[in-house]
């Protein structure tokens, strides 16, 4: 299935986002391969070309998703018990991906997949942990979940970096895996044998390969350590992602199992450097801050589930005053939106440290231009892709804006981008997606959204009507 429209290969913009900043008249130029072959500002336009309706920004990498969990969103907004966390939500977030099957998960990753186009993403780090059968069985071929994750992508265009997850174990200390994470469960030989069976398939889509130990709560320091030595063996570049420091309580339980704080933990036992996501690293201390930033590591940043969990607030002024790597990501899917993250993400600074238009830069003054030249540069990195904005080597991934939206109308293209971020719904201002040269979203629709969108709907609610 091929959903792109017909492939041009120029794009001319009166306003064009590119890394140094806003620029007058850009010329895009891409191969057939979707690389960017020439990027040239203060251009002239010829009457054959195709020409941005509005001004163009680089496409956004969302860093972290998983995938089957947009279908339970929505599903835990009550009070379950006398003081809920993420703890509470996470026992019935087991019992929910129990349920689901490979159709549907294809189903749902699909319809996310279309979301995430429509919202200004153009890449996604696809965290997956559910591998098994419902009773915990591999399937005859041990990777049909995450083949239907490739599947997903290339049927709707997303830019994807795989992320097979080893979990072994569900706390501290190896203690034993749950029932409900039967789904979950893989040895380290095994996992790395999916990576073998992955890896061309991934390559021949163009799809990144990576991998992605859990926790420290739920990979064991020998099965961190022989994970990451076997994937290295295999591609010495490929991104390693983990969640790391997201709780309170994981702080307090690693302090009781080693003495050392998770990201301390992790920086003295494991090389970390520039292929390495820490995911989330929401409670750290100064030490942490200066050691992990300089370490080269993205922290990934999920500004809505952070909130919709109740996890804390990153704190992005003293990672960046390190020289600090960051990205977005929309994790559980509580919110599907590149710019709501960013909002957010510049929302809680201001509530955090009372303060307003915290992440701007002597070089971006406007808040929304800063953020999205920074959240691009990290999510690129994590995702181990070359998707780091408007430039000639670069994949052609980028985003019109719609110039005559109510929000944007009459407005210069910073503006119009702060607009976009803060005063409009946010998807309603995407006019257009492209991803390595060809477009996927028009006029803000996916030519396979009303398909998509039922099958999520006929598969979320068979996944409901089991409970």
């Amino acid at each position: 299935m091929n959903s792109a429209r017909p492939m041009n290969t120029t794009l001319f913009a009166a306003d064009a986002l590119l890394p140094a900043g806003w620029q007058k008249n850009v010329l895009l130029q891409w191969n057939a391969a979707g690389r960017l072959t020439q990027v040239q500002p203060d251009s002239r336009p010829d009457a054959s070309m195709q020409t941005a309706e509005g001004p163009l920004i680089p496409g956004m990498p969302n860093l972290h998703s998983h995938a089957f969990q947009r279908a339970f969103a929505g599903l835990t907004e009550y009070r379950g018990q006398a003081q809920d966390s993420f703890w509470s939500w996470r026992t019935l977030m087991y019992r929910f991906a129990q349920r689901i099957t490979p159709e549907q998960f294809e189903a749902i990753a699909t319809w996310l997949y279309i979301e995430m186009l429509e919202a200004g993403y153009t890449a996604v780090c696809e965290f997956h942990y559910v591998h098994h059968d419902a009773d915990g069985r591999p399937y005859a071929d041990d990777a049909t979940l995450a083949l239907c994750l490739l599947r997903a992508a290339q049927n709707t265009g997303i830019g994807l970096t795989l992320l097979p997850v080893l979990y072994q174990s569900s706390g501290f200390g190896a203690t034993a895996a749950t029932d409900g994470q039967r789904r979950f469960i893989r040895s380290t030989d095994n996992m790395l044998r999916l990576l073998e069976r992955l890896k061309p398939v991934c390559d021949a889509q163009g799809a990144r390969l990576g991998l992605a130990p859990h926790s420290l709560r739920a990979v064991p320091p020998e099965g961190l350590q022989e994970a990451v030595a076997g994937f290295t063996a295999m591609d010495s570049e490929a991104p390693v992602h983990i969640h790391i420091a997201e709780q309170t309580a994981e702080v307090e339980a690693c302090l009781a199992w080693s003495g050392q704080r998770p990201v301390e933990w992790l920086l003295n036992h494991a090389d970390v450097n520039a292929r390495w996501c820490l995911v989330h690293a929401t409670h750290m201390n100064e030490t942490e801050y200066a050691r992990a930033a300089s370490s080269g590591a993205v922290a990934g940043i999920c500004p809505s589930t952070e909130a919709n969990l109740g996890d804390g607030i990153f704190d992005l002024p003293r990672w960046l005053s390190h020289g600090g790597a960051w990205g977005v990501g929309s994790d559980s899917h509580a919110t599907v939106n590149a710019a709501e993250e960013l909002l957010l993400l510049e929302y809680g600074q201001r509530l955090s440290l009372r303060q307003r238009n915290v992440l701007a830069t002597r070089q971006q003054p406007q808040v929304a231009t800063a953020m999205t030249l920074q959240a691009l540069q990290g999510g690129a990195q994590a995702a181990g892709r070359d998707i780091a904005g408007l430039a000639v080597g670069q994949q052609a991934d980028f985003v019109v804006l719609d110039a005559q939206h109510l929000a944007l109308a009459g407005l210069h293209a910073p503006e119009m981008l702060s607009a976009h971020v803060f005063a409009s719904h946010r998807t309603s201002a995407v006019h257009g997606v492209w991803v390595a040269g060809k477009q996927y979203v028009q006029a803000g629709r996916h030519p396979l959204h009303d398909a998509a969108a039922r099958c999520f709907v006929a598969a979320r609610s068979a996944i409901i009507s089991e409970s």
